[in-house]
C-alpha cells in the first residue's frame, strides 16, 4: 500500500462505513460513497429497514437514550472531523436509504469548505440498473479517484503492439 494514495469507498452499508471512516482518520485521499447513511435518526423515517433499527438499538428511537445512541453512531455527527474529498452517488429512488441521508452529508461536508460532488440518478433505487448510469457511475468513481490519488489505471495495452511484443509464452 502506498499510504500516500489511499481511498476508501463503499455502497450501501459500505456507503455508511465510507461515510464514518472519513470523520474518524484524515489518512483518505478520496472517498466515493454510493447509497450511504449518515444520520441514523432520519434513516429510521426514511427507510423500509426499521426493524433493523429495532433490533439493532433494541427497541424504537425514542425509547431509554437510543436517540443519542443512534445520533452517536452517525458520520453526520462527526462530520466536523472530515477532511476527505468525496464523491456521492445515489439513486433518487433509493427506498433503503433515502437520498436525504447523502444529501445530508454533501451539504455538511461543502460548508465545511471540503471538496464533495452528488451525482443523483433519476429513476433508480437503491442499486443502479440503467447501464448508462452503471457507466456513468464508473466513469465519476475512476475520474474521481484519478483525480485525488493520481492514475489508479493500469497503462492500457496496445493490442497491435502485443501482438508484436517478445512475450514468453
Amino acid at each position: 500500500l502506498d499510504g500516500e494514495r489511499l481511498g476508501v469507498m463503499g455502497g450501501s452499508y459500505g456507503g455508511y462505513m465510507t461515510n464514518w471512516v472519513i470523520t474518524q482518520t484524515p489518512r483518505f485521499r478520496a472517498a466515493v460513497a454510493t447509497a450511504s447513511l449518515s444520520n441514523l435518526i432520519s434513516f429510521y423515517a426514511t427507510s423500509l429497514y426499521q426493524d433493523l433499527v429495532h433490533a439493532e438499538f433494541h427497541g424504537y428511537p425514542w425509547e431509554g437514550d437510543n436517540y443519542q445512541r443512534l445520533w452517536d453512531r452517525s458520520p453526520l455527527k462527526h462530520v466536523a472531523q472530515a477532511r476527505t474529498p468525496t464523491l456521492f452517488l445515489h439513486g433518487e429512488r433509493d427506498h433503503d436509504v433515502h437520498i436525504s441521508d447523502a444529501e445530508q452529508m454533501y451539504v455538511a461536508l461543502r460548508r465545511r469548505g471540503i471538496e464533495a460532488e452528488l451525482v443523483r440518478y433519476p429513476r433508480e433505487g437503491h442499486g443502479l440498473q440503467e447501464p448508462a448510469h452503471r457507466i456513468d457511475a464508473l466513469e465519476r468513481t475512476l475520474r474521481w479517484l484519478d483525480r485525488y490519488l493520481g492514475s489508479t489505471r493500469p497503462p492500457r495495452r496496445d493490442s497491435a503492439a502485443s501482438s508484436t511484443s517478445n512475450r514468453t509464452p
